[in-house]
């Protein structure tokens, strides 16, 4: 599969199911090993679940983005509109995409998709997402991408199984960032 074949949809509340295994499937347990974003050396337990994912697609500041080929869902991430301080930019999250296909230019196609929305339809200066900081080659393939560390950080949610159950105890969130 490539890039090319990829059509691109704001979610709904019938794709809930779906969002929630690709999403579990992209980064906890064994079946995320076959792909490279992986987060099962770091975390145990639920990435997401169906109620943040219903609650994201009725969300009037969010959008759910899904890649699609062949009618099947690939990938898929979540844009939100920020306010605390930062109302002109978009946050990117949830990025998923099917370990099997991942390598192949699905993400980078989502990535720039998640972007033009951000930019052309909601007139975006930038785009921040945060990333676990120890996923060195996870950064690398943002900062290939334009985003820049910021060296901003925000604690992990220790103690909310919401958010997975961490392996060890040194992980935090780094703020990224892409002028748009």
């Amino acid at each position: 599969m490539n890039a090319a074949g990829l059509r691109f949809r704001t979610a709904g509340p019938d794709d809930v199911n779906a969002i929630v295994a690709l999403t579990e499937s992209a980064y906890r347990g064994d079946a995320s090993r076959v792909g490279w974003t992986t987060e099962a050396d770091l975390l145990d337990g639920q990435r997401t679940d169906a109620q943040e994912v219903a609650a994201l697609i009725a969300n009037p500041a969010a959008r759910l983005l899904l890649a699609e080929c062949d009618g099947q869902l690939v990938a898929c991430c979540v844009l939100e509109r920020l306010a605390d301080g930062h109302a002109e930019d978009g946050y990117f999250g949830m990025f998923s995409v099917r370990p099997s296909t991942q390598g192949h230019g699905t993400g980078r196609a989502l990535l720039a998709e998640a972007e033009r929305v951000a930019r052309e339809e909601w007139r975006c200066k930038a785009m921040r997402m945060t990333v676990i900081d120890v996923r060195a080659e996870l950064i690398a393939w943002y900062q290939r991408r334009g985003y820049r560390r910021t060296g901003e950080y925000k604690p992990f949610p220790y103690g909310d199984a919401r958010f997975g159950v961490p392996r060890r105890g040194d992980l935090r969130f780094e703020w990224l960032v892409k002028q748009l």
